[in-house]
């Protein structure tokens, strides 16, 4: 599968709401100016602003959310933080026209809060009940709250790993840029 832009930022019309995604290769999307330069401009037009995942941490480096409360994956939780967000450890957060997600499916939920945003809560509840969302997930975990002390170490392991460390010290060295930049 391929995305293809019909628009570029120069050209790109106003939004009424701009979601930005995370996952593997924010760190470079964190680096880009030209794609911060255009999420600072949409974030000061948009209606919403949103994220799911570690997409906050591209919000945050183009600081759109110092001030504001703020999910992402708990994984970045630290890293979030870094920037200067209170970050909550919730599954979707709303702090005024800010609406974040933690880790990938938080994105489900975060999409019922940007219908219900929109289109009132009953749009939400009759789209739930059209797509017949009730998660009945197996065992207990799902978050680092809720999940097993010994499967919480697992995880944590198997990210660093897979260079979990290096790219939080990566955050952390683009969070003290950013940060210089966003202060300004």
């Amino acid at each position: 599968m391929s995305l293809v832009p019909t628009t570029t930022y120069d050209n790109c019309p106003d939004l009424d709401l701009a979601c930005v995604p995370g996952g593997v290769g924010i760190a470079a999307v964190m680096e880009d100016d030209e794609t911060l330069v255009w999420l600072r401009k949409v974030g000061q037009q948009a209606q919403y602003v949103t994220s799911v995942c570690t997409g906050s941490l591209i919000l945050a480096a183009a600081g759109l959310l110092q001030g504001y409360k703020a999910a992402c994956h708990w994984a970045s939780r630290d890293s979030l933080a870094m920037f200067g967000v209170e970050v909550v450890a919730e599954r979707v957060v709303v702090d005024r026209n800010r609406i974040t997600g933690g880790g990938v499916t938080a994105g489900i939920d975060l999409a019922f809060h940007i219908i219900e945003a929109l289109r009132g809560r009953d749009e939400a509840e009759a789209v739930r009940l059209i797509l017949e969302y009730e998660p009945q997930p197996i065992g207990v975990g799902g978050t680092l709250e809720t999940a097993r002390p010994d499967v919480v170490e697992a995880v944590k392991r198997a990210i660093l790993a897979h260079g979990g460390a290096s790219r939080s010290a990566e955050i952390e060295a683009i969070a003290s840029r950013r940060i210089m930049f966003t202060d300004r």
